[in-house]
């Protein structure tokens, strides 16, 4: 007479409920992440004692030592700075705009980009300086 074993199942973990939680968690990161545009060129900016640090500028517009316009990592041209501070701010109305000159770029063209985006529509902007010290 041979007897007869029950065969028993082995325990299985069941991971759905895990990648559920996954899967909320990337959403809920992706819908607050909140995307820094950089202007696209390394500029090396004037000191000043009274520089602040804003770490909330969402709108960066470079001007390099030869006088050329950079934004979201391309070069523009002077004419086309309203039209794309336009389009950015219609992305995101609360963002502030910064204006990243370097200390050799003439203070004409930065005048003439200035002029730009207060003609798109934005009245309060800021200029980047480097703190005097190197605090940044």
């Amino acid at each position: 007479m041979s007897r007869r074993h029950a065969t028993q199942e082995e325990p299985e973990i069941n991971i759905t409920p895990m990648l559920d939680i996954v899967f909320i968690m990337l959403i809920f990161f992706i819908v607050t992440t909140t995307f820094v545009r950089e202007t696209g060129v390394t500029v090396e900016k004037p000191e000043a004692s009274t520089a602040e640090s804003r770490p909330r500028g969402n709108i960066l517009i470079g001007v390099d030592s030869d006088n050329q316009v950079w934004m979201s990592g391309s070069q523009i041209e002077l004419s086309d700075v309203r039209t794309q501070v336009q389009r950015a701010r219609a992305e995101n109305p609360e963002g502030s705009v910064i204006l990243i000159s370097d200390k050799g770029a003439r203070t004409g063209t930065l005048v003439d980009v200035m002029d730009q985006v207060q003609a798109a529509g934005v009245r309060r902007m800021a200029i980047s300086a480097e703190q005097v010290g190197g605090g940044g």
